[in-house]
């Protein structure tokens, strides 16, 4: 099978071997050289800026240096012509019918031109990570939404893709759950409301230890018995395990997120003991008071360093604990475990986590550690952190009477305002259709609200403004997708046995070329969404490309066109419509054909 190329990929080999030429060595920049679009498609459609930074590092004029690439390069089938703007910019304007050309290619391509640089790559991805015995709360859409993006555009790009959900399932916790299930369980409760009951006797037990250290000490014991293997409270810490996973699976299929693993803390429990010893062997642990850590090893410089802090204008020491004075272990060796299993069992090449930025510090010390304590193993590992969900206060969102939003009744309010928009909108359809359109503009809404943010910022949680029909929301891009599902109908009405896939596409009008343009952008974009861990920069030209294909579709006529021209733009509506569903898709988001 014939490589795929993307557009930026195939104009940035011609724009190197110009340089090259032309007697540069653009493997010098620091940043390699690489074409992009123009920020401004009146000044082309890709630009090439390397020209200034390689006349900065051989103190030459960059316009000379850009004449210079232009005056070398060869001609290409794509490039109708290159010229130079402002201080050196190398600016590239693509032919008309090569662009068709390609556009059909990708019309006829369920991946609509997409590459696989994945093929032959594993990376697996921890996200979601619920509680066991607690009920899905809003703090863990973000983890979740990402996550299943992340996961989505991997496969998309070929990679084998290992989708772990590394659930909350042992410790400190279970041993008050477990008294308080012996003591305040309400059989009733449990069958109409498992997690409700399960989270009111833990929040009643866990009041009682506060108050009262005896209560502490049967907690405690309630604890040991369950690590020792007591067959009573393994049942019911199995039970709820049991009961925990069924909400999950029922928060996981109406979200649309799968995995491929589900492996709790209590997995890797027996694997604890010998990652601390390993660590102390190898000199990367050492002991201090009692407990085992790992210190810094003066690699680098205190500012840069997960294993130093600054207190009060100096620097000391902030050690990562294995195991504690009491011989206990805690997430950090669990973690350790954790990553030890993922490289013997599945050999990725990168490991994604996806939480929230407050664990920004442990994770930079646990890749510290692993890299001290295994530099054989070749593995990427990154923290995708983000941010938090706020309210209009500025405050995490809370509900009014100041608890945190359930999951299940997030979605709900999520689906029944979408209910009444959709019912706005088409009062004639009938309620299950109504109700079907309304889940997946509701869902679609709460995701794309999450994943437009660059991850890394808070967001205000904005009802109104993430179900509006205008603006960068996941509703206007359904609602394109439908007008653009109105207009083939009515071209299969009134032009009934024939196919726009008759004729070629011709970008004969500056609205038809532009469209084109944003068009072929998406291979690329998936790429980059994907390589920089950024939902963002799909949402964003998803967005951009519906705002492109609104203004086309306002100022060219379509089905009163000549023949030929009128099936060409049917044919670039069809590659819209699909385009903006495979990117929705990419993102967990559904597009009915009408809304």
């Amino acid at each position: 099978m014939n490589k795929r190329v993307t557009v930026e990929e195939e104009l940035s080999v011609w724009i190197r071997e110009a340089f090259s030429a032309a007697g540069f060595e653009p493997e010098k920049l620091s940043g390699g050289l690489s074409v992009v679009p123009t920020a401004d498609d009146r000044f082309g459609d890709y630009q090439c800026n390397a020209a200034m930074g390689l006349a900065r590092l051989q103190k030459k004029n960059p316009r000379e240096v850009a004449q210079s690439v232009i005056g070398s390069a060869k001609p290409h089938e794509a490039i109708e012509k290159a010229e130079i703007a402002g201080a050196g910019f190398i600016n590239l304007h693509l032919r008309a019918d090569w662009m068709a050309r390609r556009l059909e290619a990708a019309q006829a391509d369920p991946r609509l031109g997409a590459s696989e640089p994945g093929q032959g790559r594993t990376v697996v991805i921890d996200y979601s990570s619920p509680n066991v015995a607690k009920p899905m709360h809003i703090g863990h859409i973000r983890s979740t939404v990402i996550g299943s993006a992340l996961d989505r555009l991997h496969r998309f790009l070929g990679y084998r893709v290992i989708a772990d959900n590394h659930l909350g399932d042992w410790g400190t916790q279970f041993g008050i759950l477990v008294l308080g299930w012996k003591r305040e369980l309400d059989e009733q409760a449990l069958k109409a409301d498992p997690i409700t009951e399960l989270e009111r006797i833990y929040k009643a037990t866990h009041a009682a230890c506060e108050a009262d250290p005896a209560q502490r000490e049967l907690a405690r014991q309630e604890l040991v018995r369950l690590q020792q293997g007591d067959a009573e409270n393994l049942t019911i810490w199995e039970t709820m395990q049991h009961l925990s996973q069924d909400q999950f699976n029922e928060m996981y299929q109406r979200l649309d997120v799968r995995f491929d693993v589900t492996l709790g803390e209590s997995f890797y429990n027996p694997r604890l003991a010998g990652v601390v010893e390993s660590l102390v062997t190898s000199g990367v642990a050492r002991e201090s008071l009692g407990a085992i850590g790992v210190f810094s090893d003066g690699g680098v410089a205190d500012k840069d360093d997960p294993f130093r802090i600054s207190r009060n204008g100096e620097w000391i020491d902030n050690p990562c604990l294995v195991r504690k004075s009491d011989g206990g272990f805690n997430y950090a060796t669990t973690d350790l475990a954790t990553l030890t299993y993922r490289v013997e069992t599945w050999s990725p090449e990168t490991i994604l986590y996806v939480t929230d930025g407050r664990q920004q510090l442990h994770f930079r010390q646990i890749f510290a550690i692993f890299r001290r304590w295994r530099p054989d193993v070749q593995v990427r590992l990154e923290h995708i952190w983000f941010g938090s969900i706020l309210g209009a206060d500025g405050k995490p969102f809370r509900t009014r009477s100041g608890e945190t939003v359930k999951l299940r009744d997030l979605l709900d309010e999520a689906e029944e305002r979408a209910f009444k928009l959709v019912t706005e909108k088409s009062p004639d359809v009938e309620e299950r259709v109504r109700r079907d359109i309304a889940r997946a503009v509701g869902l679609g809404a709460v995701k794309y609200a999450d994943l437009m943010t660059h991850r890394q910022s808070d967001y205000v949680f904005n009802w109104d403004k993430m179900l509006s029909l205008e603006g960068n929301t996941a509703p206007y891009l359904q609602y394109a997708c439908a007008r653009i599902a109105s207009v083939q109908d009515k071209y299969g009405e009134r032009f009934p046995g024939r196919s726009p896939a008759d004729q070629p596409i011709v970008l004969g009008d500056p609205m038809e070329r532009r469209l084109a343009a944003r068009l072929l952008q998406f291979p690329d974009v998936v790429l980059r969404a994907t390589n920089q861990y950024k939902p963002n920069v799909l949402t964003d030209y998803l967005y951009d490309l519906a705002q492109v294909y609104s203004a086309f579709y306002q100022n060219v006529p379509f089905l009163k066109a000549e023949d030929g021209v009128r099936e060409s733009r049917v044919r670039l509506c069809d590659v819209t419509a699909k385009t903006l569903r495979v990117g929705l898709g990419l993102l967990g988001i559904e597009a009915p054909d009408r809304i």
